[in-house]
């Protein structure tokens, strides 16, 4: 009965899709402008399909192509792109993948070996971050906008900083900072540092969680608190025009002089 059910609605959407590019044919001026969005958050490709676990976080706006599996309590942000097409992408418990990050497999290059992407658990990866066949260990943190290619392995504990190109089958041990263009060793990490990774796995996952409620929201209860937000905001605004402005006491006279 699921399957009916499931043929039946896409039957329905395709055919209104249809009915829109007809539209578009027929006004002349926007021919076959789409207007209705085809994004999936998860995508099959060939016989390979994402796992995502009911307890991790999957922005609207994410793409999760073919063989990717994300773990518990994991949170994949907006815009970012995980593509298993050619090898498989894994992703722990705990990890957050931050916004317009883009993760992808290695089918083939110099070295002719195929290396998959996998992230270990609680590992923070910053804003905009490319990763191309590599392995991040427990706990580790890669900054914003860097980028991990072929063969990289960041071991526990290791940080890859902002900005940095960290080069094929290169291996950063635990508890240094790596950064630079080649990236190269910068120095040890602290005991704050080390610290600080875990709080922020901790502090992603929570705010994941609020992001998860939001987003699951259906249109019919968005709507409804948008209504209540603008009569509330109308009450608060008749509440201050109609306030009396409370009366000043008459000025003082000025002593003789």
């Amino acid at each position: 009965m699921t399957k009916a059910f499931y043929a039946v609605g896409l039957w329905i959407r395709e055919t209104g899709q249809a009915l829109d590019r007809l539209g578009c044919r027929l006004q002349g001026n926007y021919f076959f402008h789409e207007q209705i969005s085809r994004h999936r958050t998860l995508m099959n490709i060939f016989d390979k399909a994402p796992h995502v676990h009911k307890e991790a976080f999957v922005a609207p706006s994410a793409s999760l192509i073919g063989d990717v599996e994300v773990g518990p309590g994991s949170s994949i942000w907006y815009g970012c792109v995980l593509r298993g097409d050619a090898n498989n992408v894994q992703v722990g418990s705990g990890t957050n993948i931050q916004d317009n990050s883009v993760v992808h497999v290695a089918k083939s290059n110099l070295s002719g070996k195929v290396f998959p992407t996998i992230i270990g658990d609680n590992v923070t990866v910053g804003h905009s971050a490319v990763l191309q066949g590599c392995t991040v260990e427990d706990e580790a943190f890669v900054g914003m906008g860097a980028t991990l290619l072929d063969g990289v392995v960041v071991e526990k504990h290791g940080m890859v900083a902002a900005g940095a190109l960290v080069r094929q089958n290169t291996r950063i041990p635990c508890g240094e900072v790596w950064g630079g263009n080649p990236a190269k060793f910068l120095r040890k990490l602290t005991d704050e540092e080390i610290g600080f990774i875990g709080e922020s796995s901790a502090n992603y996952s929570n705010l994941a969680r609020a992001h998860a409620v939001e987003s699951a929201k259906p249109m019919e209860k968005i709507d409804f608190e948008k209504v209540l937000r603008k009569k509330f905001a109308h009450q608060v605004l008749l509440s201050v025009t109609q306030e009396v402005p409370p009366e000043l006491p008459p000025p003082s006279p000025t002593p003789a002089q």
